[in-house]
């Protein structure tokens, strides 16, 4: 374990958005593999191989697997013993700023609204922290880089608290609507229950969950999304998503809000420890 000072925080950050935006997690490729394999599409067929020829440059040259290289979304867990002497989010943002420079990372940071670019992925609310106490005594921090193809076919409802019977229908129709748009094969996470922005923080972690970590409800969905026929790129085939992990959250009684957040078939993130938890 490392120690925890703002050097090593800059350094991790740096070192671990280099891992997410050039390396896909195993259980990410395995999933890819294994719908190549199974695949029936010639066409569907083609376009896995040609994505997991895409991972495989991209893993050995040390570039990112995608030009779009995302907003930067990042999941921190600090032990309650954990004693800092610094801005953690300060080391995080520095960190954000000199991997966009050496990685290097497309700038994809605006305003909102005059749309003026900071030119190293940062600025107001950006990257986004989401902080979460833990036991021990060291910080564990996961990036998880957002391409905005994906982000944008992502859907919220509130339901009414008796239309349990509807949030699959909902779930189904938005990944319908999506149809191509977010590079599909993709993977769906659910948020059910909470707020409104609970649902979609469940939805976003639900993310990085293991591929091949389904129960039986998510699978069934699985299956049910797969039978839409929309397939690698929109250009049909049996594989349109290869997971969905659900979340849930109790919630008020006259309230039923559910989320969908859509990651392409690039399910990039990346995890550091930090500081000594014995």
């Amino acid at each position: 374990m490392l120690d925890i000072s703002y050097e090593n925080v800059v350094t991790a950050t740096v070192n671990i958005l280099k891992s997410a935006e050039t390396v896909l997690p195993q259980d990410v490729v395995d999933s890819l593999e294994a719908a190549r394999q199974k695949e029936s599409s010639p066409v569907a067929k083609a376009q896995l191989e040609a994505i997991l020829k895409n991972i495989e440059i991209a893993r050995k040259n040390g570039i990112p697997v995608c030009q779009d290289t995302g907003i930067l979304i990042f999941f921190v867990e600090i032990g309650r013993e954990a004693r800092l002497e610094f801005n953690l989010e300060d080391a995080i943002v520095e960190g954000v700023r000199q991997a966009t420079e050496s990685i290097p990372l497309r700038p994809n940071a605006v305003d909102p609204l005059s749309r003026h670019n900071s030119s190293n992925n940062t600025g107001d609310g950006i990257p986004d922290i989401k902080y979460e106490l833990r036991d021990g005594k060291g910080i564990r921090i996961t990036v998880a880089p957002k391409g905005a193809g994906s982000e944008n076919m992502s859907s919220l409802k509130m339901l009414n608290p008796t239309e349990t019977g509807d949030i699959k229908r909902f779930i189904l129709e938005t990944v319908l609507n999506a149809g191509g748009k977010p590079c599909p094969p993709i993977v769906v996470g659910v948020g059910i229950g909470g707020s409104f922005d609970k649902a979609a923080r469940l939805a976003k972690s639900a993310l990085l969950e293991n591929m091949d970590n389904m129960d039986k409800f998510e699978s069934e969905l699985l299956d049910d999304i797969n039978s839409l026929g929309i397939g690698p790129m929109g250009l049909g085939g049996d594989t349109t998503a290869l997971a969905v992990h659900v979340k849930k959250a109790f919630c008020h009684t006259a309230s039923l809000p559910v989320a969908v957040n859509i990651q392409c078939w690039a399910n990039r993130h990346a995890s550091v420890t930090l500081g000594s938890d014995e």
